[in-house]
């Protein structure tokens, strides 16, 4: 048994995009479990959009993560000790918490994964909290149906490639948004999205030669330039869920920390079209709904319906770069940090 447990601390509240000065890394001694707790040794860390903002000292709908403790995340890992008995030594669980390498987590909080029914990474990706927001946010808000065309942002990204094959497995033809020609190929030939497009060339243009009718709905990942090109496309009844805003996460005081922000489309349109935008956050329903989710998501990847892309990043103490660079787009597919 390890004597103590690695660990990466927010050290210091970025201004505008995140620094290595930051963080920080600390060897902390081994937690114990408590009667009805689990030890729970990480294999694999979820590096997601929305810590970034859990960095920060803001009102949001959920607290901040308070200096000098451990950055926040979803860990996958296996059980090193537990005072619980629904679980025994050497059990996968999702559930753990944090950058670090070991958690002490209440056992009622831990949820039980098979590494049989698939890699146990899957677990913060497309059959974790990136996969349960797609799933949520087009059951309860977006509602493909067939023939309509749905517009996925990010969509080489960890929600939005989830998003996109859901809403080709619901009849919708889907055209996908992406930051270059690799990512953009991926997304056409490998998820079987009917078109991609480059944000990078002349976004406009593109959406008008790949949605000649319009967009029915709109999966919001980014913002900023690319929402301001989508949003005028919205045919009647159309619908936007908003799920992030990574173009805007790294603002400081509502002003952009690089480059200043376009403006953001004219919402006037909202009411002539009868449009309907709403934002949610999966924590609120979702997982109460997880087994469900679970379920319909392997049936669709043994019937060869879904697939996933995964950036492996070994090693603790790379955590802190890889998440500068997931916030500037440079991952392709889910990002994770493997342990040993």
């Amino acid at each position: 048994m390890p004597e103590t447990n690695p660990r990466i601390l927010l050290a210091r509240r970025p201004k505008g995009a995140p620094a290595p000065d930051d963080f920080r890394f600390e060897e902390a001694p081994l937690p114990a479990p408590a009667e009805g707790e689990v030890l729970v040794r990480h294999r694999f860390l979820s590096l997601d959009p929305y810590q970034r903002g859990r960095m920060d000292d803001a009102k949001s709908y959920a607290k901040p993560v308070e200096l000098g403790t451990v950055m926040e995340c979803q860990a996958v890992g296996q059980v090193q000790a537990s005072r619980d008995p629904r679980f025994r030594e050497g059990d996968w669980v999702l559930g753990g918490y944090g950058w670090q390498t070991f958690s002490v987590r209440p056992g009622k909080a831990l949820i039980p994964i098979d590494p049989k029914e698939a890699p146990p990474s899957t677990a913060l990706g497309v059959l974790g909290m990136p996969g349960l927001t797609a799933w949520v946010g087009l059951t309860d808000i977006g509602e493909p149906k067939a023939g309509e065309t749905l517009v996925v942002s990010a969509a080489s990204g960890a929600v939005g490639q989830v998003v996109g094959q859901l809403g080709r497995i619901a009849g919708a033809r889907v055209v996908g948004i992406a930051g270059g020609a690799a990512k953009c190929a991926f997304v056409r030939d490998e998820l079987g999205f009917d078109a991609a497009v480059d944000h990078r060339g002349d976004l406009k243009a593109q959406l008008d030669a790949t949605c000649p009718n319009g967009v029915d709905v709109y999966w919001e990942n980014v913002g900023g330039a690319v929402q301001e090109a989508v949003f005028p496309r919205f045919r009647d009844f159309g619908r936007m869920v908003m799920c992030g805003m990574i173009a805007q996460y790294n603002t400081v005081a509502g002003v952009a920390a690089g480059p200043s922000a376009p403006p953001g489309p004219n919402l006037g349109p909202v009411v002539r079209k009868r449009l309907r935008i709403q934002g949610f956050i999966v924590s609120d329903t979702g997982w109460q709904r997880y087994g469900r989710f679970r379920a319909e998501m392997l049936g669709h990847i043994a019937a060869g319906k879904l697939r996933w892309k995964e950036e492996v990043v070994k090693g603790l103490a790379n955590a802190p770069q890889a998440f500068m660079g997931l916030l500037e787009g440079r991952n392709f597919g889910k990002l994770v940090i493997a342990l040993d």
